[in-house]
């Protein structure tokens, strides 16, 4: 549309200067020549003007390819996303999976004369009680603490010639910090290992160095793209977007209970991945470590390359991203280390602007885990985020078989595995805007419907009771000049 309003601007101009010199045929004076050099400055004027409110996403969209030459000024680059020069920004999630374009996006952004960069991050202020009527006998003192989970995250890209694009990221936690090795209390949690021991009911922290990758990606046209990422530590092609990653849940201090059984993966020492897109399509494989990160928190864990993972993905329209991974894992638990899993997800994201501030995020997953000769162990997550101006509500339901050993007890030996439900309520309100960052007061609870097995353990409906402060960066789609308009379908991309 731009374009067509210059191309007719031209026209006209054309037209009324050879109707001037027809009915005029007169040499122009210099007051003349003045006069329309002063007509002329409120038109360019106009036009710059024009240009500078289109919105981001339809800079982004549609013409983009196009307008990517070598004769734009770095400066006036429209941001994209971190491995491709056709696609939204909005799409960009942890590691390289896609979420809906429709998704907002909440960071600092900042451009200088050759790099693109984006600030992320998240930190939790909360009491946390995972048992407020005492319920368990598996309930100790740590069920009743504060604590506050964080990360940051800095990503950074620029054009390589004219198809290239080079992509870096760096994702910091100071979870061991702040709350120890053995993480936050989380009923019914289970994944990796405090002092040697397996980690039960609780959730463990993150390494302090959780991120740190480059990419490659070569544009050979606009419908297709080749990438070549590297990550130590980084994420392999498998499961959805990391949960701390998701919009749907960035209002949910707490993992997911199937966090090991979706997108545990997340934070791997040692990966390379080659993804193939094709318009709304995208193929990967991923050869990366199978072992789970070791309990010091802030070493570089040894690369093992000893491990596969595909992964099937597709954006159909603005407001849904599909994907379908599978990955062979071997020796993921140290104190197994004969053990291999074979890991399959899926899962559905779906976002949808309703309003200039308000937007509607949710997630479908659905992730299995199968040792070698057992059977597998099923997990499936609903959850969904409301934010309004001021105000959230969000929800999240979770289904998740666990074995006897994955919870460390022994009923009758048979490794019978539980059927374990949670739901989850709460809501957030945005009580202060400064320094283009949101301040948060949220309360939210959790119910667990114990299986009959556990109820001697756990109690018969365990209920759990949180308020936190949350800080996090402005949703830059809110900004001036940033709107979310309504975005136009990419399957010609």
């Amino acid at each position: 549309m731009f374009k067509v309003i210059i191309i007719l601007m031209v026209l006209c101009g054309i037209y009324k200067s050879s109707v001037s010199q027809h009915e005029h045929h007169k040499t122009p004076t210099k007051q003349d020549s003045t006069a329309k050099a002063k007509k002329k400055a409120p038109r360019t004027q106009e036009k710059v003007a024009r240009k500078d409110t289109i919105p981001i996403q339809q800079q982004m969209h549609g013409d983009h390819a196009m307008n990517m030459d070598t004769s734009m000024r770095p400066m006036d680059m429209p941001m994209t996303h971190a491995f491709s020069l056709n696609l939204p920004m909005n799409r960009n999630s942890s590691g390289t999976a896609w979420q809906p374009d429709a998704t907002p996006m909440y960071g600092y952004m900042k451009m200088t004369k050759n790099w693109n960069l984006m600030f992320h991050g998240s930190i939790f202020f909360r009491y946390n009680n995972q048992d407020i009527f005492s319920k368990g006998v598996r309930s100790d003192s740590l069920t009743d603490r504060f604590d506050a989970p964080n990360w940051v995250m800095v990503m950074a890209n620029r054009k390589i010639n004219k198809r290239g694009l080079l992509a870096l990221s760096l994702m910091l936690s100071a979870d061991e910090l702040v709350m120890g090795g053995n993480g936050y209390p989380l009923l019914f949690q289970s994944g990796e290992t405090s002092d040697g021991k397996l980690l039960i009911d609780r959730q463990h922290p993150h390494d302090f160095v959780s991120g740190l990758s480059a990419a490659y990606t070569h544009m050979v046209n606009k419908d297709i793209d080749i990438t070549a990422y590297l990550g130590y530590p980084g994420e392999p092609a498998i499961g959805p977007p990391a949960f701390m990653h998701r919009i749907s849940s960035m209002n949910n201090p707490d993992a997911p209970l199937g966090h090991h059984w979706q997108d545990a993966t997340h934070i791997t020492f040692g990966v390379v991945t080659l993804g193939f897109r094709y318009k709304v399509l995208k193929f990967e494989l991923s050869n990366f470590t199978g072992r789970e990160p070791n309990e010091n928190r802030y070493s570089f864990d040894k690369p093992r390359f000893d491990s596969w993972s595909y992964r099937f993905s597709a954006n159909p329209t603005d407001n849904f991203a599909i994907q379908f991974s599978q990955a062979y894992i071997k020796s993921p638990e140290s104190l197994e280390p004969e053990e291999n899993i074979t890991r399959t997800t899926a899962s559905v994201l779906h976002s949808i602007i309703l309003g200039e501030k308000t937007h509607l995020t949710s997630a479908v997953v659905w992730g299995a885990n199968q040792k070698w000769d057992h059977r597998p162990e099923h997990s499936a997550l609903l959850e969904s985020n409301l934010q309004m101006n001021r105000t959230a509500i969000y929800g999240r339901y979770e289904s998740i078989q666990k074995s006897e050993h994955e919870l460390n007890i022994d009923i009758n030996g048979l490794d019978e595995l539980f059927s374990i439900n949670a739901l989850t309520l709460g809501a957030s309100y945005n009580f202060l805007h400064a320094f283009n960052t949101n301040f948060r007061i949220g309360i939210q609870g959790s119910a667990f419907f114990t299986p009959s097995e556990l109820r001697g353990l756990y109690g018969k409906l365990p209920l759990s009771a949180e308020i936190y402060i949350h800080v996090l960066p402005i949703n830059m789609n809110a900004l001036p000049g940033m709107k979310h308009s309504t975005m136009r379908n990419h399957s010609n991309h």
